[in-house]
């Protein structure tokens, strides 16, 4: 619909029938859509925050936000400006405040899919398959997901996953 109607802005849920919105507005920034995608959820945890953000989302709003903060952020998205909620701009500030020594280094896109494999008891075998890569790189990104979290094993990091919001 965005390709045909091609709207100033697009308010996008996360999580919906047939599909995820941080998928819904990565596929639209590949496709170099000019719309402005304003996420409008109820979902504010790190884990969902970051995806959208970095995904191509101009702004992020929670679904009880007054409805004249919804029409103000409306307007600034079609302007370009980003709009956070309150909630999650003060956790993004703090996040980056927070100091690199303190906080686990980050995953990388493909750690955080084999992790989210593991906690579904996926095989490394399977999740090669899944992810089309060698058995050798899924150990790989779990030694890299390991170090980072800080875990010893599979279960081990699948439980610091959840802990830390990784896993959703």
């Amino acid at each position: 619909m965005v390709g045909r109607l091609d709207p100033d802005v697009v308010l996008m849920d996360l999580r919906m029938p047939g599909g995820g919105g941080v998928a819904a507005i990565a596929e639209l920034a590949g496709r170099g859509a000019r719309s402005k995608v304003l996420v409008l959820t109820t979902y504010d945890t790190d884990s969902d925050t970051l995806p959208a953000i970095e995904a191509g989302a101009t702004g992020y709003l929670l679904k009880d936000a007054p409805r004249d903060e919804l029409f103000t952020a409306v307007r600034a998205a079609a302007d370009g400006r980003t709009v956070l909620s309150p909630a999650v701009a003060s956790r993004l500030i703090s996040r980056v405040r927070t100091p690199a020594a303190a906080c686990s280094e980050a995953l990388s896109g493909r750690e955080r899919e084999v992790l989210e494999l593991v906690a579904k008891g996926t095989s490394n075998r399977e999740i090669a398959a899944e992810l089309f890569i060698s058995e050798a790189t899924v150990k790989t990104h779990l030694t890299h997901v390991f170090a980072k979290l800080g875990a010893k094993d599979r279960a081990a990091a699948v439980a610091i996953g959840y802990d830390r919001g990784i896993l959703g």
